[in-house]
This record gives structure tokens, sequence and C-alpha cells, in this order.
């Protein structure tokens, strides 16, 4: 994408509503925001595995899990730069139908991801104010943080980027000073500690998998970004080399500086390792640290949700109002539907969580695996601006080791899992076909609809003529499906006349 394309990009972020858009470093805090945070709640691939298998963990997952997926996510997501990331990629290759399962399972999965961190923020805090631990005082905390969290996110993109930025480099200070402190008392030997009989593997692997999974959810905000076919592959990147790094500078100091037992490894536990190595100090900044981590993930992961939703609106798979932007570019109604969502799962446990949300994830990223090996096949002169540099049969054998983790997530789930992971499938098999009735009958007003552009590479949302436009985004949309429209005919007419 040459200058010309930047400065056509910066009028269309204009007609909406004059937002800006993303650029290198706030996307590398977006996206290490989606996947990580810092090494808060890496604790328990400790306590469930002792030092060795957590390290190792921590340098081979990269390579067969993270490497992988945010591989296929540069190269999709150039290939197709708008919002709903992996919703276009999978339409495409498999039709709507798969498009809109795949819409809802990420987003069913992101919402339940989401419902972590307000009570995670309070849980870190509760250890230097105790009134956080009862009931009366929680509740309205949880609320209190949940709006205000969601307030940030309905004020912009550009906002939630460099205060992700601030939040990032805040929370991962600590660790860089501990790992300096940690040098004069670590001892190698004491990384090497591993008790194979003791194992908890499902814990292990749900440790693993929750902490260095969802690289593709920054896709779902390709079309807020900034020159998106260079951005994307150089911040996914940058954000591999962040995220493997906050794990393994902290676990390296923990584990080899303290001979403590694994079953000490729990959350929030790196705020004790901060007070035996540093000191008090350290351990009051580690707990201020998770708790505006916590913000940070809270933030980053609003914001994949709700622009995810606003993708599959311009798509027509969604109402119109999922679509209407405010003053400020951000998709309102979208927005609260994923605080609301929020608010109602917040009452499970941790642990419930991360295994529901994984199953479903896993579920939606085998989805995704099958939709990038099909559309190298399938359109193999499809544009893209970033390309995994293999062949047919080389994806596929990138795709094999990723696809059998998530299998053995997927096996090692519990029965209650099963049940409720199956549950929210059916719920997507039937929202579609009542989706499309409302659709025909127009029970409810819809922006678009799906059509497959003239060159056979992408999909292309048309707005009806005949609907009315409520605001100024929606405007500044039509304008920018018209002139692809102009486009398109004039390249079928010469298409004619040769």
């Amino acid at each position: 994408m040459g200058e010309q394309e930047a400065v056509e990009e910066d009028s269309i972020a204009q007609k909406h509503g004059g937002t800006r858009k993303l650029t290198m470093m706030p996307l590398i805090a977006l996206i290490f925001y989606d996947v990580s945070g810092g090494p808060f709640g890496v604790e328990d691939s400790v306590k469930s595995g002792g030092p060795l298998l957590s390290l190792l963990g921590f340098l081979i997952f990269p390579l067969i899990w993270s490497i992988p997926e945010a591989l296929i996510t540069a190269e999709l997501a150039t290939s197709f730069p708008s919002n709903g990331g992996y919703v276009l990629w999978i339409s495409e290759a498999f039709g709507p139908f798969w498009g809109f399962q795949e819409g809802f399972w990420k987003w069913f999965s992101g919402v339940m991801d989401n419902a972590l961190y307000p009570v995670l923020f309070l849980d870190y805090l509760k250890h230097t104010f105790p009134i956080f631990k009862r009931t009366i005082a929680r509740i309205p905390a949880l609320l209190g943080i949940t709006v205000s969290l969601t307030y940030l996110n309905y004020r912009g993109l550009a906002i939630v980027g460099f205060t992700a930025v601030g939040l990032a480099t805040f929370s991962l200070l600590p660790f860089v000073v501990m790992g300096f402190l940690s040098i004069p008392r670590i001892r190698p030997s004491q990384w090497l500690v591993m008790d194979l009989k003791k194992v908890d593997w499902r814990g292990y692997f749900n440790s693993l998998f929750w902490n260095l999974n969802y690289w593709d959810k920054a896709s779902t905000l390709a079309g807020e970004v900034e020159n998106p076919s260079k951005t994307f592959p150089k911040a996914l990147c940058g954000a591999v080399v962040l995220v493997v790094s906050s794990y393994l500078i902290p676990l390296l100091a923990g584990t080899g500086a303290l001979n403590v037992a694994t079953s000490e490894w729990s959350d929030g536990y790196f705020a004790e390792v901060g007070m035996l190595i540093g000191g008090i100090w350290l351990k009051w900044w580690i707990q201020v640290a998770a708790a505006m981590s916590n913000m940070g993930l809270f933030e980053a992961e609003m914001s994949s949700d709700a622009f995810q939703l606003l993708g599959m609106s311009e798509m027509g798979m969604l109402p119109e109002i999922f679509s209407y932007r405010s003053k400020y570019g951000t998709p309102t109604f979208s927005i609260l539907c994923s605080a609301t969502g929020v608010i109602f799962l917040s009452w499970m446990s941790f642990q419930e969580i991360v295994e529901f949300l994984n199953f479903l994830y896993s579920v939606g990223m085998l989805l995704e695996f099958a939709a990038f090996v099909r559309l190298r096949i399938k359109k193999p002169d499809l544009q893209r601006p970033y390309k995994v540099p293999l062949e047919t049969f080389g994806v596929i054998v990138l795709c094999m080791p990723p696809a059998v983790l998530l299998l053995l997530v997927m096996c090692l789930a519990s029965f209650k899992t099963f049940i409720v992971s199956s549950f929210v499938i059916i719920l997507g098999f039937l929202l579609y076909p009542s989706i499309e009735y409302a659709k025909q009958n127009r029970c409810v007003r819809f922006g678009s609809t799906l059509v497959p552009s003239k060159q056979d590479h992408e999909i292309i949302p048309v707005v009806p003529q005949q609907q009315d436009i409520a605001d100024e985004a929606a405007v500044g949309l039509l304008e920018e499906l018209s002139d692809i429209k102009v486009k398109q005919c004039d390249l079928d007419m010469d298409l004619k006349f040769e």
C-alpha cells in the first residue's frame, strides 16, 4: 500500500467522525493486551507443572502456537483490511453461515474473557485494601469499574491505544527491576525442578493456552489501522517478542532466585515474589501494576469485541444499529452490548471462565486454520500484501501442530464445559436463520448485504438505496462503498470491451 492509499485512508477516517487511525505503537500495545497484559496469571503454570515445565512451556508454546497464529493473522488481516477480521475470512472461505458462527463463538468467548478483568482488578487490590473482600463493597466497585472502562472505550480507539501504551510500560517496568535485582540470587539448578507425578496437565495446558492465545483479535480492528499492509505484520512481530519476554523474565527471576514450594505459586503470587526479592515497595508496585494491567486487558478486549460486531453489521450479518458510530467514531450499541455481557458473566469463577472461553476459542481457531488453507487453494491469486513464505503444503504443515494443540485443549475440558459450550454452539446455529428471517421480512433494519465482488477476491458490503441513513458515520460509509461500486463497474466495462 502506497502513500496515496494512506491519504485515502485518512480521508475515510475524517468521514467517520474525524477519528484517528491506529499507528504502530498503539497497535502493538493493543495486541499485547489482547494476548497477555503481562505475567499476571502465569503463576498457575508453575503450580501445575513446576519451574522446568513452566519455562519450557513459554519457550516452546510460542513456536508451535503463537508464531503460526500471528503469521496467519498477518496474512489474512492484510488481505481483508476491514473491521470484522476473522468473520470476513471465514465468510470468504466457507460462506456467511459459517462466518456468522465464527463471529458468535469468538464474540461470546471474548466477552467471557473480559468478564475476568474487573474481578482480577479487585483481587489484586484487596491485598492492600481488605474492604474489597466484602460483597457490599465489591459489587458497586465491579459495576463502577466496568462502567468507567466502558466509557473510556466509547471515547475513541486512539485514546484506548495510547492508554494501552502507557499501561503496558507501567505494568512491565517492575518486572524489569525485579529481573535485575534477582541476578545475584539466581541458582540455575532451581529452574530444573520437575515432578511428573504431580503435574496437573489440564491446569498446565489451560494456563499456557490462555496466556498465549487471541493473536487474531486485533484483526477485528483492521479497518481502523493506518496502512495495515505494513503496520500489521510489524506490530504482530513486535508483540510476539514483547509477550514472550514479559513471561520469561519474571519466571526466570522468580523460580531461579527463590526456593519455595510450587504449591505457593497461585494467582497474584508475583507480588510476594517481588517482596522477597526487592522488598515491600516492589510488592506494592507489582500489585498496582497488576491492577492497571487488567484495565488495559479490558480496554483491548472491549475494543476488539465491539468492532467485530460493527464489522458483522456492515456485512449484513447483524442489524444496522450495531454499526452506528458515536461522534468519537466508536460503535456505541456494540460497546453497550459487550459491556452488558461482561456484567452478566462476571459471577462465574476464574477457572470456569478460562476453560469455557478456551473451548469456544479452540473451535473458532480450527475454523480459521481451515479457512486459511482453503483460501490458499481456492484463491491463489488473492491479493496478499503480506504472505506467509510457504506454499500450500507448507502452510498445511504450519497449521498441523497448533491444530493438534487445539484438539488437546478441547479433549482436556470438563464435562460441564462440553455441555455449556455445546449450548452456545447450538444457540449460534439457531440465531442465524432467525436473523435471516428478520432481514428478509424487514422486521429489523439492516444496513448492508453480503455480495461477492466481480474480482472474486473480496466481500463487498452493498448498502440498499431505499434505506434512510441514521448518522454521519453511515453517510461516510455509503460514500466510500459507492466509490467502490463505481470503480467496479468501470472495471467490468473494460473487461467486456477487451
